[in-house]
């Protein structure tokens, strides 16, 4: 009989607030932040501090888990998240679902963008490119490729006609998604472009790099004839010297630069959402708040600066001019024109300074009453800050960080009921509910590296670096008393199996007994818990681990010298000496029934050993990197391994073998807890998440496990199979290029798979109801029997329905991956399919790509002519209905909107604006008379 074992699968991911790998966003409404949490995304309640929702990928257990790299937001409720393997996902925020997944990249998205309406989605890659998705058809539109190192920020600028896009390779491409061409190369930079932005009026594009300087460019744009281009900021362009036709390509056009106040690098640049402020994030604990002056007051400021200038001059009538009024450092004056420069537009108005280097930042789109802004903060340390900007300063609102560790989850450990968990960190200890994942109570305490729950739940003991330990009362959430344990870093604590007392083994070479006490405190009323020394060993070495069997007779001690001394526990003589590892020894776990002793090494092997002689009964080379915990399932001889190589491995200890790989965390897992019935383990990590995994009734075998990780192997090389490596690569050409949107997956060949099947059943369905016809004609009549397998389907529509299954965004590279012959076949049943005015769009497409790939084919082969006539016809036909379905519909709606407008007050708001724009006039026209006047006046004053 096979043994089967029980399979466990991930359960929950708790602790992490915020990842550092991706930016935070603000949703449409504002009242949500949007945080990514390593595979997840988390949507916190900004006013309540609450994590409402959170968005995870259904992966299976066997999938690893990919960390969210970029998020962006739309004006609806949809929101954008890039991952790792260069796949995207939109998510419906107010429905928690996710409504497409978009496969195209090769390298891990590195910046998202919606337009202005929402319905366009550009995204940038480590991969070099740069694709355009339409969100509402949930297809990839083009590839746009030409940069040479990864994307690094993207913005969309003329109602969405043209895309700028920043990248690694310090050049700044502007796209015309019309024509699908580059339009303009901008290079100036000296290092890499990290971010860029445009202001809401679409006036200035600015870009931040790791130059001392934010640079800013004026944006221009078409008028409605299309012939010339006008710059809102200033004079017309084309009178510098260049021709019109060069200039009219031109959309960006340098504009000048301001100086930072920090050296950092700049992460990210953001314009609020009224335009009013500018934030630069370097890469550091500063973000500089930029206040945007309007366009009076701009004017006004450079008046003032050229007043100065020319006051100066006129003091040192005899002495030459040091400085030179420039276009990126002051004002100048040509043909009584006034240009405005980028210190008279942007003036510093503060510094935000943080306590932890911040990671990105994200202005809340709705405009507070009392403030400027509202400004949310992700930082390093796992914490989401909140500043409200004020002309004066800015005043932190909020912080959330209770639910997660500042840093490294050094040690998990569960209570005796499996209803506590504690977990440890540099300064705090933390009390959750692993089954919900709630953070129940948080202690200040010291470097924790080893944790123990005393019985009844009611104390815990924390062993910290500087070898101290720590007493804490569970209940009250606080520290009642600290004892200076060792004089070096406490590694280990290990309970004594009668639950009166611990052994704790330390850096200081000694091995310490304690017993609990209860004691009542001078000036206290209530009786707390102490401990007291009652016996130190003195070790050869820096004691790494200690562990004691559970019938309390030996005490296995691992040392710095890479050995396991088991002693007695009674009398602490030499029993057995283990020694077999080549480097130091990690963790180690003695067997319920005290016949097997685990010990896992930085030689990344799990050593399994007897109890009774001391042997080795195998060594298994079992992670990438050291094993840093392990620990048996009670009652089994069945094992749980962690390592830095950031895997969770069961083993089975008597037949030596692996029975799963569990990946889940996204960096070193340091600590391992599984509870008392084996139901859940509980791992922590560098990347700051606790995660449960949990035992299920799903049954499986060694045999099938180690089939499906040799198919894993092989999937994960099936980039290799659609192109060969060694062939060279060409040249793009420098004006950028254009190429399919899509990528070949696993999910596309599964597809064209599908396709064929489809098509070769349809086909022998075809031929048994023709011959079905024949014998019927003949007079035997015979009830026809359909196939089973089609579902009650005709041929037509089973084919139609495998190619309704197939993801939009899929569709072109699943009929890429069709041989003719079934393209061919394909083809003659789309004239059926148009007769549905739902499939319409369907049809088209797949004639369009199949026409598109096999052009010369078909050209060539007389048997497609007939199919093709037929098709031109049709589809034309029922292309013309649904655009006259839509027009008809939309003309509906305008006439219903202009219903509503008639009967709602929108014309006296209209009015109102209208109004207020005249009087912004009227005054922009009597402060320019009065300049003028007092201009006047100087110069009669100096002509006297």
């Amino acid at each position: 009989m096979v043994k089967s074992y029980l399979r466990y699968e991930p359960a929950a991911s708790f602790g992490v607030i915020v990842s550092v790998e991706s930016n935070i966003t603000y949703d449409s409404s504002g009242k949500h932040l949007l945080a990514p949490a390593l595979e997840k995304l988390g949507i916190w309640h900004v006013r309540q501090g609450v994590c409402t929702k959170t968005l995870s990928p259904s992966l299976s257990s066997r999938a690893p888990s990919l960390a969210v790299t970029c998020v962006a937001s739309a004006p609806s409720s949809l929101v954008a998240s890039g991952y790792a393997d260069g796949s995207i996902r939109i998510w419906d925020c107010d429905k928690g679902s996710c409504e497409t997944t978009l496969n195209g990249h090769k390298g891990a998205v590195t910046a998202l963008r919606y337009n202005k309406v929402g319905s366009l989605l550009a995204s940038g890659s480590k991969d070099n490119d740069v694709i355009l998705w339409d969100v509402v058809g949930e297809t990839g539109l083009f590839r746009l490729r030409g940069h040479r190192d990864q994307i690094t920020d993207l913005v969309f600028l003329d109602s969405g006609k043209k895309l700028v896009s920043s990248s690694k390779d310090k050049f700044l491409r502007v796209w015309d998604l019309e024509t699908q061409h580059c339009m303009q190369i901008i290079s100036g930079h000296h290092s890499e472009i990290w971010s860029i932005d445009v202001d809401p009026d679409e006036r200035y594009l600015v870009t931040g790099s790791a130059d001392l300087e934010l640079r800013f460019y004026n944006v221009k744009h078409e008028l409605m004839n299309g012939e010339s281009m006008v710059n809102e900021t200033g004079p017309e362009t084309g009178n510098d010297g260049e021709s019109a036709t060069q200039n009219k390509w031109e959309v960006l056009k340098p504009f000048g630069e301001i100086q930072r106040q920090s050296k950092d690098r700049v992460a990210t640049v953001r314009f609020s959402k009224s335009g009013n402020l500018l934030a630069c994030q370097v890469a550091g604990k500063t973000v500089e708040i930029f206040r945007v002056l309007d366009e009076v007051e701009s004017k006004r400021k450079a008046k003032r600066r050229l007043n100065r200038k020319k006051e100066k001059k006129s003091a040192k009538m005899g002495v030459e001019a040091t400085e030179n009024v420039e276009a990126n450092h002051g004002t100048e004056e040509a043909g009584n024109v006034l240009v405005v420069a980028v210190p008279d537009v942007f003036k510093l108005l503060q510094t935000i300074r943080a306590s932890k280097k911040i990671c990105s930042i994200s202005f809340c789109p709705v405009t507070p009453k009392t403030s400027l802004a509202t400004l949310a903060l992700s930082l390093n340390n796992n914490l989401l800050e909140f500043y409200s900007i004020e002309s004066g300063s800015s005043t932190k609102t909020l912080a959330i960080e209770l639910q997660g560790h500042r840093s490294d989850v050094r040690s998990v450990t569960l209570s005796s009921d499996n209803t506590l968990l504690m977990s440890t960190s540099h300064n705090a200890v933390k009390i959750w509910n692993p089954s919900t994942g709630s953070c129940l109570r948080t202690i200040d305490s010291g470097y924790g590296l080893c944790g123990l729950i005393v019985p009844h739940n009611k104390y815990a003991m924390v062993g910290t670096k500087d070898g101290k330990i720590e007493i804490i009362d569970i209940g009250s959430g606080t520290l009642s008393e600290v004892v200076e344990a060792h004089g070096g870093s406490l590694r280990s604590i290990a309970t004594i199996p009668n639950g009166n007392g611990f052994v704790t083994g330390s850096a200081d070479h000694d091995v310490k007994f304690w017993e609990y006490q209860i004691k009542q405190k001078p000036g206290q009323d209530s009786k707390c818990l102490t401990i007291s020394n009652v016996r130190t060993m003195k070790m050869n070495d820096d004691v790494l681990v200690v562990a004691i069997s559970p019938d309390a007779k030996y005490l296995a001690v691992a040392l710095l010298d890479c050995t396991v001394k088991i002693l007695f526990m009674d009398s602490l003589k030499f029993f057995l000496s283990l020694y077999g590892h080549k480097l130091p020894v990690l963790c180690m776990d003695i067997s319920s029934d005290g016949d097997l002793i685990v010990t896992g090494s930085a030689d990344k092997n799990l050593r399994i050993w007897g109890l009774d002689f001391g042997d080795c009964h195998k060594s298994i080379f079992a992670h990438a990197d050291s094993v840093m915990a392990v620990q048996f399932v009670r009652n089994t001889h069945y094992i749980f391994s962690v390592g830095k190589d950031r895997l969770v491995k069961y083993w089975d200890a008597d037949k030596f073998e692996l029975l799963l790989t569990l990946e889940g965390h996204h960096a070193d897992v340091w600590c391992l807890a599984v509870s008392n019935r084996g139901d859940f383990v509980v791992t922590g990590s560098h990347d700051r998440s606790i995660r449960r995994w949990d035992r299920t009734e799903e049954p499986f075998f060694i045999e099938e496990e180690k089939e499906k990780r040799l198919e894993e192997i092989f999937e994960a090389d099936i980039d290799n199979t659609f192109e060969d490596k060694h062939i060279p690569k060409e040249e793009l050409p420098e004006e950028g290029a254009v190429a399919l949107a899509g990528k070949r997956t696993l999910e596309t060949l599964t597809a064209t798979d599908s396709i064929i099947d489809a098509l070769d059943v349809a086909e022998v369905e075809l031929k048994r109801i023709a011959e079905h016809e024949d014998e019927k004609a003949r007079g035997k009549v015979a009830e026809f029997q359909p196939n089973m397998i089609m579902l009650g389907l005709s041929p037509s529509d089973y084919v139609l329905r495998a190619l309704s299954n197939i993801s939009t965004n899929d569709l072109e590279q699943t009929l890429l991956a069709l041989p003719f012959s079934d393209a061919l076949k394909l083809l003659s049943y789309t004239k059926d399919w148009t007769s549905n005015p739902d499939k319409v769009e369907l049809v088209c497409r797949i004639v369009t790509v199949l026409l598109q790939i096999h052009h010369s084919q078909l050209i060539s082969t007389p048997s497609a002519r007939p199919v093709l006539a037929v098709l031109k016809e049709i589809i034309y036909a029922r292309v013309k209905e649904c655009k006259d379905t839509l027009g008809f519909n939309l003309a509906a709606m305008d006439h219903l909107k202009q219903l509503m407008a008639s009967r709602s007050d929108a014309l006296f708001r209209d009015a109102k604006s209208k109004l207020l724009e005249i009087r912004s006039q009227q005054s922009k026209r009597l402060e320019a008379r009065t300049e003028t006047k007092t201009e006047n006046r100087k110069k009669k004053k100096q002509k006297k």
